[in-house]
């Protein structure tokens, strides 16, 4: 390699997220920092390929099965799917496939039951839209049923029925010199909308607690926790819970607090942990590891190249199937 590609090499490696799912045998409602031990962990698979990985682990019981909705990424074309990964009671995994894959990257794939069906709402910024999913035979058969217009350009989407209505947790993303988040909420009379937004947006700002990290849950009191990503530190760095005591059309207050980090038991995945979701009485995390390597650096590179090309087939696409003026 010549000094125009890497050197000085120290000052040219990029560093790149390599993440790992894990079901923790304890409910959301109750888990606590302790209960981060190697007794009440479950990991799932890592997928094949040195930087690959699994991220945002949503789940849900179906006939006595955990069915486990994840991004697969690979920084070979730095875009992400989803897949599901089922095990029984006894956590045997039974079945591993992807279930959803678009042009562009597809990640936090966001599950509710409801009305008597099973929705998705997988973050696609990329996209330009927010696309609410729903099952034809669960878990798989996806289609898209409806886009939830005004929160096109929003990331990890979280969804809550709460008091007669439904609710959306969503962050914008500021880039740039100053990197900021925003949270968002919005809120609709059904899933399919129309869906407003709300009027103290954005409700919070900063990187301590704007972004979901995973499932809202109501208290026994009526407050709303909802997990929120704490990056002020790191991107992913740990997960916050954000306490919502007054959610209404014209009202949001809320205060945080530290909830769960990164712990010696998920050892060398320790540079940051940025989902928490719930299912059942078991609960679904992700955690980190930090590489920094000329093979992670040259990956990343050839996945840039992968995605300019795939940006470029798509503005061709778009161009050529635009009518004639």
């Amino acid at each position: 390699m010549n000094g125009t590609f890497f050197g000085p090499v120290g000052n040219m490696l990029r560093s790149i997220d390599i993440w790992h799912c894990a079901i923790v045998k304890k409910a959301a409602h109750e888990l606590r920092q302790e209960d981060l031990v190697p007794e009440n962990l479950v990991w799932l698979p890592r997928p094949d390929g040195s930087f690959a990985f699994r991220a945002d682990p949503f789940g849900l019981w179906h006939e006595g099965r955990l069915h486990c909705f994840v991004e697969r990424f690979d920084y070979r074309d730095l875009k992400g799917c989803i897949e599901l990964l089922v095990y029984d009671a006894q956590w045997n995994l039974l079945e591993k496939e992807v279930v959803l894959s678009r042009p562009w990257h597809l990640s936090y794939p966001f599950i509710v039951r409801a009305e008597g069906q099973v929705w998705m709402l997988p973050e696609a910024r990329r996209s330009g839209e927010l696309t609410l999913y729903r099952a034809r035979a669960f878990p798989r058969g996806w289609e898209p049923v409806a886009k939830i217009t005004g929160a096109g350009h929003g990331v990890d989407g979280t969804l809550l029925f709460h008091e007669g209505r439904w609710w959306l947790f969503y962050a914008i993303v500021r880039r740039g010199r100053d990197p900021a988040s925003e949270l968002h909420v919005a809120f609709a009379d059904s899933l399919a909308g129309p869906w407003w937004p709300h009027p103290m947006n954005p409700v919070r700002t900063g990187l301590a607690n704007t972004r979901p990290a995973g499932s809202p849950i109501v208290q026994d009191d009526g407050t709303i926790a909802l997990p929120v990503q704490d990056g002020s530190r790191t991107y992913g760095g740990a997960v916050r819970r954000l306490r919502i005591a007054s959610l209404t059309d014209s009202q949001f207050e809320a205060i945080d607090s530290d909830w769960l980090a990164p712990a010696p038991a998920l050892d060398p995945f320790v540079g940051g942990l940025h989902t928490v979701s719930a299912a059942g009485e078991v609960s679904l995390i992700d955690c980190k590891f930090v590489d920094r390597s000329i093979p992670g650096t040259l990956t990343w590179r050839l996945g840039r190249m992968a995605e300019r090309r795939r940006t470029r087939a798509a503005r061709k696409a778009l161009r050529f199937s635009s009518p004639l003026m």
